[in-house]
């Protein structure tokens, strides 16, 4: 039987890659000099966040914390929902972004300061999170922040270790100018609610989020809490390719996008490749299949956000829903 919650217990899951960092040490102790309870573990290998979310249901803790990137945050975010509990049934979750390009925090408005994030969890009640449910030829996947495929998706997979951590969000770019002279579209077909695209694409962005691989606005206008996805296609461009990267350089990436994307908002759709397999990044995990079945899940979770986030809908707006 799972113990009742005590509100101001925290457990904080951290990235082993930022098993080292002084200021969220410091963070971790000026909170408990403040009397909130906080359990630190690390995560290193696969399988650590399903076993440390399951210490943390059953000491009862009122907030699970992922402290590192996109993908950690989308880890511990698809162990929650996995636990196929309501939301009110499961712990609240958090975000301290010590990522390279942080897109799902940069996006909310998170503070980047570990002690504000920290600060902001325990100040306050959580919001409705939806999350992304992914079937990829029979296999489940959950996604917080975006699914994105074609060109940035491979500029993301393929950009190297190092060079993210020497150059931060701009390794992404150097890389992807690196590739232009050989993006070829994927052919795919597109299908949702009152919605049927079919074509070769350089980029498709699925948004729960508004942004991937350090920066990237595929989703411009994506919020967390309106029980629908975004769907941003960026079909072959051909000869608007130039015109296209001139907008990019004079006006900016949401303009280029205005210019040349296929947008909607959808509750689902269906993601077939025409021509072998496709991959999809999910919060940064690669995932490759030749069919994805993409739904909205409206109020999967609940997540500590500042009260003002861009990713948080007007209050008629939001889906009233969870599950």
């Amino acid at each position: 039987m799972t113990q009742p919650r005590v509100p101001a217990t925290i457990w904080l899951l951290l990235n082993g890659k930022s098993a080292g960092d002084d200021a969220l040490r410091e963070a971790v102790a000026a909170l408990r000099d403040r009397g909130t309870p906080v359990q630190v573990r690390v995560l290193w290998e696969p399988g650590d966040a399903a076993r440390y979310v399951d210490e943390a249901m059953a000491a009862g803790a009122a907030t699970v914390v992922a402290a590192g990137g996109d993908g950690t945050l989308g880890e511990v975010a698809a162990v929650l929902a996995r636990l196929q509990l309501p939301a009110a049934d499961t712990p609240a979750l958090g975000l301290v972004p010590l990522g390279t390009a942080n897109d799902f925090a940069t996006a909310a408005g998170l503070p980047q300061d570990p002690g504000e994030a920290l600060s902001l969890v325990a100040a306050g009640p959580p919001t409705p999170l939806d999350l992304l449910r992914v079937e990829a030829d029979g296999t489940e996947h959950w996604c917080a922040n975006l699914a994105s495929g074609g060109f940035g998706t491979e500029v993301t997979v393929e950009t190297d270790e190092g060079l993210k951590k020497l150059l931060g969000g701009l390794a992404y770019l150097v890389t992807g100018i690196a590739k232009l002279g050989r993006i070829e579209p994927l052919p795919v077909r597109l299908r949702g609610p009152g919605f049927d695209w079919e074509g070769g694409m350089i980029a498709l962005g699925l948004g729960n989020g508004r942004q991937a691989g350090g920066g990237q606005p595929l989703c411009p206008e994506a919020v967390v809490d309106d029980g629908l996805l975004d769907l941003t296609v960026i079909p072959e461009l051909s000869g608007e390719l130039l015109a296209t990267l001139g907008t990019v350089v004079a006006q900016g990436q949401h303009a280029a996008l205005e210019r040349s994307a296929v947008c909607t908002r959808l509750a689902r759709v269906e993601v077939e490749s025409l021509d072998g397999e496709l991959t999809l990044n999910l919060d940064g995990e690669p995932v490759a299949a030749r069919r994805f079945r993409i739904e909205c899940v409206p109020g999967r979770l609940r997540m500590h956000l500042p009260p003002d986030s861009p990713l948080l809908a007007p209050s008629g707006a939001r889906a009233s829903g969870s599950s």
